[in-house]
């Protein structure tokens, strides 16, 4: 990999356009480029967000895997603006041909057909509901949901079907649904967990660079709180030596202002998810980053990533088990996952269709 100027980066978490598994060609920046570029601009020109118009053909996805707390999941975009560097995500842009580095948070797919497809699967006769997860895999509240309001349509569907719906996001932009997710909420039909990493606004700027601020997740818990959304704190993922030390906080901020439930996820390094981290670290955080990777080794079998079933999440070994107990210790004095209540099921209902006889018939 060879990264990019540091004013061509700005504002993104990769540092480079690395190669996917399929590539048969290798990238590399060509500097004379960018250096007539910068003559030209005053400064190297950032890379601009792309968007690209995806009709999709089905909208759920499905899955099996036996720690994943549901079944059904939507996504309404792929590549995601927010640019994790950890984003375990990444490796799917590897399947459009693209890049899972800088390509993944510069150029995106929307679904702008993702609402009617949903009500067309929610009108099979044999459809049997069950949560539908958003957020699985890129964010439903990433920037350009603000133009594309498809997360918005979404929800509309699943409120005049009664179907439940949980999301998971780093976005303050949540708190724009809440009038359709205070609705939902009041029959057992939706939850929301803001994913908050750390409360250090620094080490969040470098590592989630175009997502909200630890401060704007905080309030968007808040806010849903106070309209009776059942809300909840994800800290995920636990980066050993450099978020770590923060679990207790976040715990302490979010139940603070309303956050009755909680869950954490060890770091995951999957595919090229692994360089593109590991590249960040080397820019950010050098003088941290043996110390980093020793402990992700330690918690995956001497690796730096384990997919096995049930302990890919958690992670194995010491350090793995003291971030558990630390966890479930704060969680029992903070009063958090004393009770969660499942979503409801029992009322979905398959609305009429719009007719244009109107209601003559």
């Amino acid at each position: 990999m060879t990264s990019l100027p540091d004013g061509f980066r700005k504002g993104r978490g990769a540092l480079s356009n690395t190669e996917s598994r399929f590539d048969s060609l290798s990238r590399e920046a060509d500097a004379a480029m960018l250096a007539d570029l910068e003559a030209l601009h005053g400064e190297s020109p950032a890379p601009r967000t792309t968007i690209a118009i995806e009709p999709a053909r089905t909208i759920i996805s499905r899955n099996q895997s036996p720690d994943v707390p549901f079944d059904q999941s939507i996504n309404m975009y792929r590549g995601c603006e927010h640019g994790c560097s950890y984003c375990f995500a990444r490796p799917n842009h590897a399947y459009l041909g693209l890049s899972p580095g800088l390509d993944f948070e510069t150029k995106l797919f929307a679904k702008p057909n993702a609402a009617t497809l949903l009500e067309q699967e929610l009108r099979k006769k044999h459809y049997k509901p069950s949560v539908i997860a958003l957020g699985t895999n890129t964010d439903p509240y990433q920037p350009i949901e603000r133009k594309f309001q498809l997360t918005r349509g979404i929800l509309e569907v699943l409120e005049r079907f009664q179907h439940p719906v949980a999301i998971t996001t780093k976005s303050f932009l949540v708190s724009r649904d809440i009038d359709i997710l205070a609705r939902m909420a009041r029959n057992g039909l939706a939850r929301v967990f803001m994913s908050v990493t750390t409360l250090d606004a620094d080490i969040a700027r470098k590592m989630e660079p175009r997502a909200s601020t630890p401060a704007k997740r905080i309030e968007g818990i808040r806010l849903l709180a106070e309209a009776g959304v059942p809300a909840g704190v994800l800290f995920a993922p636990v980066i050993p030596a450099l978020t770590d030390y923060d679990l207790e906080n976040v715990l302490k901020a979010c139940s603070e202002v309303g956050a009755t439930s909680a869950g954490f996820v060890m770091l995951r390094l999957p595919l090229e998810v692994h360089g593109i981290f590991i590249e960040w670290l080397e820019e950010h955080f050098p003088g941290r980053k043996q110390h980093v990777l020793s402990i992700i080794e330690n918690m995956r079998n001497g690796k730096h990533n384990d997919a096995t079933f049930t302990s890919r999440m958690r992670g194995t070994g010491i350090f793995a088990e003291l971030v558990r107990k630390r966890f479930e210790i704060a969680c029992r004095r903070l009063g958090l996952n004393q009770e969660r209540h499942p979503l409801r099921t029992d009322l979905f209902r398959v609305p009429p269709e719009d007719s244009p006889q109107g209601s003559l018939f």
